[in-house]
């Protein structure tokens, strides 16, 4: 096993790779994905087509509810208000349409393909294009190269991008705001976008399915250029516009936090080091309060990543089975307020310390440019 040596200012800044009792989160496991799977009740990998399509229903009449309202009021008091409830609706939408990429929405790909468009075309997501990248990131979760995403920059990109790029890339609050550029142009270093069927994103098989997801993209866009010529694009940028920045800013600081900003930092691999199982025990389950409900346990993430073909009512409890396996691989999400603030803390600091890992090694961790911190706009105390 080949680890990196850690530069001194790596340790400065408080990047122990155990914790208080010794435990190293990098060792192999002492259990098998099997074992795990073996504690999980048989009943939580059904698929009820059903009652997955009462939460879309629940969700779709919340939405239409919202946008009712906001034009029955169109009051600078109410604006606020609908833009953050309506862009985390959005995103509890997304989150359905990602059940949907999984399959774990129901046993009918058909189901799972015209429910997985309807919801992510509404909110300008390319459905089969993002599926198939996502399921790039499940099934090489962890992995420096092959992972999809937010992965991590090796030390020599990162050392290769200009000043402007590191800047944006690591000062708040750009990065919450990736997503769109990540749809069109994916990461540094990787080539491709989401929207293009040649793309090095998909195989020959797969340029069919993007093409329609692409095309159902162009028409839900089409559909708010007609809409901003009838009600005027300003009103069309308080009714549509800022809820899917409120959505793309969701979308951005759940999913990093899914693989960033824990008080441990946790390990990335290469080569042989790296396995399905142990890219996915670095993965962290976080607690958003009341809106965990809204947004349908995605913050149940590790058991998800493992697991993907649960569906989303069903990972609380299966999570709770498979935690006497999981041991101190699974890291107990700390309790949340009604809101999620205490999670913005992890989420700077996160940002200001995470920013490229080694060029070499098998097991790497990030690393720090303490140069960069002086243009942070935040701190962290």
């Amino acid at each position: 096993m080949v680890k990196e040596s850690k530069p001194l200012s790596h340790f400065a800044n408080g990047a122990g790779h155990g914790d208080q009792t010794g435990f190293d989160p990098s060792a192999p496991p002492p259990f098998k994905i099997a074992e795990i799977r073996a504690t999980i009740p048989k009943h939580c990998w059904v698929k009820n087509p059903w009652k997955s399509m009462s939460y879309v229903l629940k969700d779709v009449l919340v939405v239409t509810a919202l946008v009712a309202a906001a034009i029955w009021f169109n009051s600078w008091f109410f604006w606020p208000l609908y833009w953050i409830a309506q862009g985390t609706m959005f995103w509890a939408i997304f989150v359905l349409g990602h059940d949907c990429g999984h399959g774990s929405f129901s046993n009918s790909p058909i189901l799972n393909s015209l429910v997985g468009h309807i919801l992510h075309s509404s909110i300008l997501v390319p459905y089969h294009g993002w599926r198939i990248s996502h399921k790039t990131h499940h099934q090489n979760h962890g992995h420096v190269e092959k992972d999809e995403s937010w992965v991590p920059l090796t030390e020599k990109m990162y050392k290769s991008l200009d000043h402007k790029s590191r800047v944006l890339r690591f000062t708040l609050p750009f990065p919450i705001f990736a997503y769109p550029f990540y749809l069109w142009n994916r990461s540094p270093g990787k080539e491709g976008s989401h929207f293009n069927p040649y793309s090095k994103l998909f195989s020959p098989s797969e340029r069919k399915d993007v093409l329609t997801s692409t095309l159902c993209w162009l028409i839900m866009f089409s559909v708010l250029v007609y809409f901003s010529f009838i009600m005027g694009p300003f009103f069309m940028l308080k009714l549509y516009g800022v809820p899917y920045l409120v959505f793309v800013m969701w979308l951005d600081f759940v999913t990093y936090l899914h693989h960033h900003g824990y008080n441990q930092k946790l390990p990335w691999y290469r080569g042989k080091e790296w396995d399905y199982l142990r890219g996915g025990l670095t993965t962290v389950d976080r607690d958003y309060g009341w809106i965990n409900s809204i947004h349908h346990d995605i913050g149940t993430h590790v058991i998800h990543h493992l697991f993907p073909q649960i569906p989303h009512y069903h990972l609380i409890e299966a999570t709770q089975a498979a935690k006497p396996v999981l041991g101190n691989y699974y890291r107990q999400p700390e309790k949340s307020g009604p809101i999620p603030f205490h999670l913005i803390k992890y989420l700077i600091h996160s940002i200001k310390q995470d920013h490229f890992v080694s060029d070499y090694g098998d097991i790497v961790y990030y690393q720090n440019d303490p140069k960069l911190q002086i243009y942070s706009w935040t701190k962290f105390e």
